[in-house]
């Protein structure tokens, strides 16, 4: 068991920052197993230099089985990513490769978003997952709409995109079931008004600062109950295209670099600024 979480624990990005050569967004991603092992994973990769893949992702059960399945969906996922296509696509194409060799009877809820790092579009497929957390002027909402079934359940079945543009400023903030499952010494759980009230309590935090914020909400609020399921939580920050401009060092250039700071704070929200 020891070996097989130092095996889990290598094949999900762990260096951050991932990509510092990249401005136009930030990212930071953890997952926290309630056993050795778990069945959450997250994943992000390029596809190509203009598009960046966002994945959230939940296995039905827990230890070996669950694990092995993990990293086999994230690895099709993966793969099949890089050939292009939909998030829908995607994943239609994942679920029946999963499906044709399923022995074990599992299946795994996806969130999967490819961004568009040059104009904030965003395409993302929901299979059964839980729902996405979208900050927009000034702030967090969880945002809801009807998903497609968990991937691996049965062949043939249908997913839908959704799209919406991501302005400089806005992030992401998705998650699995153990956030708002995580329970009290009561049995109640943490839910999703208390995960908006996390967020919106942390607005200004950097991608690394909203998850300890949220996981420090939770920790204050199960107040040492045992965990029941894997906590695994991501952070997206949008940021565009960052315009560069020299001035020359003299007094009478002053309002030249007035006017161009001034125009590119006019991206944010005044919560950003």
């Amino acid at each position: 068991m020891r070996n097989a979480a130092i095996i889990q624990s290598t094949v999900l990005p762990s260096r951050f920052p991932p990509y510092p050569d990249r401005t136009e967004f930030e990212i930071y991603a953890s997952m926290e197993a309630a056993k050795e092992v778990g069945g959450d994973f997250y994943d992000f990769f390029f596809v190509d230099r203009d598009h960046f893949a966002i994945v959230m992702a939940d296995v039905s059960d827990k230890g070996i089985p669950a694990a092995m399945f993990m990293m086999n969906s994230k690895a099709q996922i993966r793969y099949r990513a890089k050939e292009g296509g939909t998030p829908a696509e995607i994943l239609s194409d994942v679920n029946d490769r999963l499906y044709r060799h399923n022995g074990a009877m599992l299946f795994v809820t996806v969130w999967l978003a490819i961004v568009e790092l040059s104009t904030g579009k965003v395409t993302e497929a929901n299979a059964g997952h839980e729902h996405p957390a979208l900050y927009q002027d000034g702030y967090y909402r969880l945002v809801k709409y009807p998903h497609s079934p968990p991937v691996a359940t049965m062949p043939g079945l249908p997913f839908t995109n959704r799209e919406y543009m991501l302005s400089p400023g806005d992030k992401l903030f998705v998650y699995t079931y153990g956030v708002t499952d995580a329970a009290n010494g009561a049995g109640k759980h943490f839910g999703e008004e208390r995960l908006a009230a996390a967020l919106n309590g942390c607005k200004d935090a950097n991608a690394e600062g909203t998850l300890g914020a949220v996981r420090g909400a939770i920790g204050d609020y199960i107040q040492g109950a045992p965990q029941f399921d894997d906590i695994t939580m991501c952070a997206f920050c949008y940021y565009g295209k960052m315009k560069k401009k020299c001035f020359e060092a003299k007094e009478e250039n002053l309002q030249d670099v007035l006017s161009f700071v001034t125009e590119g704070l006019g991206h944010f929200s005044k919560a950003d600024r």
